[in-house]
Order: structure tokens, then C-alpha cells, then sequence
């Protein structure tokens, strides 16, 4: 497996759970941290694929 996958796979699922609760108007601020939390899991993931290539 790909160095770098997990973290990429990882950050998108966290990204769309933060996405749903984002939608839910009580949790606004906590949707809006899950998914800077998960964008850069993301990044970092991408960042680890394409520098092992």
C-alpha cells in the first residue's frame, strides 16, 4: 500500500462527517473544526504520495 493513502482516505471520511454535522445547525462550530481537522489530514496524505513516488 501507498505511503500517504490512510491519511488521504482517513481525511476525506472525517471531512464528510464533518460536512453532515456542519448541515445540523446546533453543531455549526464543531462541523467547522472536524473539517479543518480532516482538509488537512488530506493534504498531508497528498503531500506523503506524491513525495514517495
Amino acid at each position: 500500500m501507498r505511503e500517504g493513502l490512510i491519511p488521504a482516505v482517513l481525511g476525506t471520511v472525517v471531512t464528510a462527517s464533518g460536512a453532515t454535522l456542519l448541515k445540523k445547525s446546533k453543531y455549526k462550530l464543531a462541523g467547522t473544526g472536524v473539517i479543518g481537522f480532516g482538509l488537512a489530514h488530506v493534504v498531508l496524505g497528498a503531500i506523503d504520495l506524491i513525495e514517495h513516488r
